[in-house]
């Protein structure tokens, strides 16, 4: 009984005294009924707050203290001369040690319109706010945020010490390492000196007390990520698909790897995932199977990334077909031309298939590999370096799956053009030839070319001056 009283007493000392009537722009803000930024009270005594305003209240209280609890009663009332005040009464029987926090009163409309104030509720035998169990918190240390271990206490002039394990004390210097009783040590800029294991200690009644944290620095760094197929995939229906998405993160990440596929809402998919490590990075797998795929599996088939805040994805798509087939057609008609001289020039056939078929090319009947070193295939196509006049003739290009028992063979003509040229021209002399006047003369042209040519004969009059006549 006199404990109680006592808290009353000492929330009457410290009320806010206003007047009943509400005048415009009184209580914007709620008012609490104590005018001290904190109190101080015992284990076991009662904790009472009143809080009045002009709207709806409601209270906010520390993360140890339940509002549904035997212990906690809240009354809420009209209030003022007029009733045109809401008040609220907190009462909270026994008050322990882990109710020490904060306690805000606010609007149930307007959040930021609040009043507060931090309770200590002191107990010899529990310095701590917190009582651990055997395994240390994980706290985090971030890139360019403070560093906190959070050891709050129970009473606001309890003498705690920083230690790291396992007997390194560090003492507070009000700069980068800040000590309060009611958030505990923060480091305001970590180095990598911070990465183990600490501890919050005190000595109370000559028994040590500690609240013990392991620090942990995330990493978020995603370097790469790649699926094991990056074009497209083409497979049939029936067979299987595996898909292998590939994270490779820096040391100490922690990356989260999903999919986003076709068929996801049918859970058709299995996943499998691992991860290993190497000297200087982290390696993540998550593979994606599909037994058997049907033609409802088809389309883009996605791998999401995320650690922290960082985002990747790569994606592929996936093309499923009935059943094998070869469909092989002239690109552009039955009969090609290249040209004499030319560096290189390509048969390429217009050919789908799946899968990927066997090709030989034959030139007039023969292995065109096997005539010609300037011949060879690149997939599908034949490729003719230096092209030369007997490059010429008939090519058949041969298709085959052999597992499917399926065949097709496609027959083309090369034409090779080769430029005119004369064969006396290559010879004659640089000087004209003269003859006697009233002599017959036979002149031959030779000429040789693919098309073959055209050969025109034109004749120059005599020159002026008695002068020979010239033939050319």
């Amino acid at each position: 009984m006199f404990c109680i009283l006592f808290v009353m007493i000492f929330g009457l000392s410290g009320r806010v005294l206003t007047k009943d009537t509400d005048t415009k722009g009184r209580f914007s803000s709620p008012v609490l009924d104590v005018t001290e930024k904190q109190l101080i009270i015992e284990r076991n005594q009662t904790l009472q707050l009143n809080c009045r305003g002009r709207w709806e209240l409601q209270w906010v209280l520390p993360s140890g203290t339940p509002k549904v609890h035997h212990g906690t009663q809240i009354e809420e009332t009209r209030c003022g001369k007029k009733n045109n005040q809401y008040c609220s009464r907190l009462m909270l029987s026994p008050a322990l040690a882990q109710h020490t926090g904060s306690y805000r009163c606010r609007y149930r409309q307007k959040h930021r319109k609040q009043a507060s104030v931090y309770v200590y509720i002191t107990d010899s035998q529990r310095p701590f706010v917190k009582v651990q169990s055997e395994i240390p918190d994980v706290v985090y240390m971030k890139e360019g945020e403070p560093l906190v271990f959070p050891c709050r206490v129970t009473n606001p002039d309890a003498k705690v010490s920083l230690v790291k394990f396992p007997f390194h004390p560090i003492a507070p210097d009000y700069r980068n390492i800040i000590w309060n009783s009611r958030q505990g040590f923060t480091i305001r800029s970590p180095t990598f000196f911070y990465i183990g294991l600490f501890s919050c200690e005190t000595i109370v009644n000559g028994v040590k007390y500690s609240n013990k944290f392991l620090t942990h620095r995330p990493v978020n760094k995603i370097l790469d990520v790649y699926l094991n197929s990056t074009g497209l995939v083409h497979t049939l229906q029936g067979q299987m698909l595996a898909l292998n998405c590939t994270v490779t993160a820096e040391w100490n990440a922690r990356v989260s790897i999903s999919w986003t596929y076709p068929q996801k809402a049918n859970g058709s998919a299995t996943i499998i995932r691992r991860i290993s490590r190497s000297r200087t990075n982290m390696l993540f797998y998550s593979v994606l199977t599909i037994p058997r795929l049907s033609k409802a599996d088809r389309g883009l088939y996605k791998c999401h990334v995320t650690s922290g805040p960082s985002k990747r994805e790569t994606n592929t798509t996936v093309i499923v077909y009935d059943q094998p087939f070869i469909r092989l057609k002239h690109r552009d008609g039955p009969v090609v031309h290249a040209s004499a001289g030319q560096k290189s020039f390509r048969l390429t056939p217009k050919l789908k298939a799946f899968p990927e078929p066997e090709v030989i090319w034959l030139k007039d009947g023969m292995v065109a590999a096997e005539q010609c070193s300037r011949y060879h295939v690149d997939r599908f196509s034949l490729v003719i370096r230096d092209v030369a006049e007997e490059d010429a003739g008939i090519y058949t290009i041969h298709t085959g799956i052999q597992q499917y028992g399926l065949f097709q063979n496609l027959t083309l003509t090369l034409v090779v053009n080769v430029k005119p040229q004369i064969g006396e021209k290559a010879v004659s002399s640089q000087q004209p030839g003269t003859v006697q006047r009233g002599s017959r003369q036979a002149l031959h042209c030779t000429s040789h070319g693919v098309p073959p040519p055209q050969i025109q004969w034109l004749w120059h009059p005599c020159p002026p001056k008695g002068l020979p006549a010239r033939l050319a």
